[in-house]
């Protein structure tokens, strides 16, 4: 729950129930730990501060490294407040930043990140059909900071792979080119070739 937000009954039971169908979704790629309502069970740390988001995403390795962090929201706690409070907070972790907001707080939520300038790794948008929620993508970020960290380490593997393999063609071609013009300077040269052989034939019929 947000520290600076009381929800009302309803509108908490509906955001843990949201929670715990997004650990269900995560859980097929990620170790999930969730925080619902005045729960605090999985901490990261902002600043020097233990911060409680709804959703804590964690690789599957050992070490259990920070992949995400996912906070969801009601019509109550999509206000500035919340964005420069927490959403500001969560956005500056080197790890995607995921918000989920009612179908109806969309418009006001990108207007908020882009306001204050929050970056958003996937913007979603849930709404309930009968006994069933329903979300949907509503903006993703081209590339998260994971993405371009891993992009560049490939690339450096990349021009690290080649080098050595481009030095060793260079080195084995050279020889070779070398032979072969050393062939042409030892071997008889055409004109010499004719001239011996119409000389036999003369003297052949002399």
């Amino acid at each position: 729950m947000s520290p600076i937000l009381l929800r009302p009954v309803r509108e908490q039971l509906e955001h843990d129930r949201v929670v715990r169908l997004l650990q269900a979704k995560y859980r097929r790629k990620f170790e999930v730990a969730i925080n619902p309502g005045s729960e605090q069970i999985a901490p990261i740390t902002v600043g020097q501060l233990p911060w409680y988001p709804d959703l804590v995403l964690q690789a599957q390795e050992r070490g259990r490294k920070l992949r995400g962090v996912v906070e969801v929201e009601t019509a109550e706690s999509v206000n500035n407040l919340e964005a420069m409070s927490q959403w500001a907070a969560f956005a500056r972790q080197r790890v995607p930043f995921h918000l989920y907001v009612p179908a109806a707080s969309i418009d006001v939520a990108k207007r908020l990140c882009g306001d204050l300038q929050i970056p958003v790794a996937e913007l979603w948008a849930f709404h309930a059909v009968g006994d069933q929620m329903r979300f949907t993508l509503v903006q993703r970020s081209s590339r998260t900071s994971e993405d371009k960290r891993r992009a560049a380490s490939g690339r450096a593997r990349t021009r690290s792979a080649r080098r050595p393999a481009a030095a060793g063609r260079s080195h084995a071609g050279r020889p070779r080119r070398r032979t072969v013009a050393a062939s042409r300077g030892t071997g008889p040269k055409k004109g010499a070739a004719r001239k011996s052989t119409s000389r036999r034939s003369r003297q052949k019929r002399k």
